[in-house]
């Protein structure tokens, strides 16, 4: 079990790059949490420094959350083709969501940059895509329409991050239980959620901004 352990601590260290200050200050010798809505992630980052790096934030941290589920899953598989006596398979399931959640934690509360990092949607792009890749096409695809149909990006991810949670539970991984994978999927989703009170506030109260693709604003 140690290499579980060792694989959720690197899963939130890798999430604890953030993309965001990294990409912000290349491209405009600021901290992007010093500007903007202060939120360190990519539609802030589009906002304030512009489309290529808001583009180059959102690639990027979705490919940390893959990266952080897939060594994890690889860690059990490759235990289970070494001739494991217990069921690696159905523990790869559960410690891909396992680092997934823990690499979220490392990107809100990344311990490189103060603890003041992102919301979590663009790393969980990258963590379902390895958890549940029908789940986050749909997501993906649901957040596609709403922000063509609305142009608000926090209702967009929140409507795309309740689509993915449902539908990770639809389409779950058969090899391991349900159940957990559930619990990972819901608290991660809550993660997303906990992230937007505010801008949930300002949708309720119809003061939230909509993006303007291509200018900065």
């Amino acid at each position: 079990m140690i290499n579980a352990v060792i694989a959720i601590v690197l899963a939130y260290l890798i999430g604890s790059i953030n993309f965001a200050v990294i990409f912000s200050k290349l491209f405009t010798k600021k901290d992007v949490r010093d500007m903007g809505s202060g939120n360190a992630g990519a539609t802030n980052v589009l906002r304030t420094a512009g489309l290529l790096p808001g583009i180059l934030t959102f690639l990027f941290d979705a490919l940390k959350g893959f990266t952080a589920c897939f060594v994890g899953k690889v860690i059990f598989l490759s235990a289970a083709y070494n001739g494991g006596s217990f069921p690696y398979g159905e523990y790869a399931v559960y410690l891909a969501f396992a680092c997934g959640l823990a690499c979220m934690l490392g990107h809100v509360f990344p311990v490189f940059f103060r603890f003041k990092g992102g919301k979590g949607v663009a790393v969980a792009v990258g963590i379902f895509a390895v958890c549940c890749p029908i789940a986050i096409i749909l997501g993906l695809s649901v957040f596609a329409l709403a922000l063509i149909i609305s142009k608000i990006v926090s209702l967009s991810s929140l409507l795309a991050t309740v689509t993915v949670v449902v539908f990770s539970a639809v389409f779950y991984d058969k090899s391991a239980s349900l159940l957990p994978q559930i619990i990972l999927s819901v608290s991660m989703g809550a993660v997303v959620f906990l992230k937007h009170i505010d801008n949930i506030k300002r949708l309720i109260s119809g003061t939230e901004k909509k993006i303007h693709i291509g200018r900065k604003q």
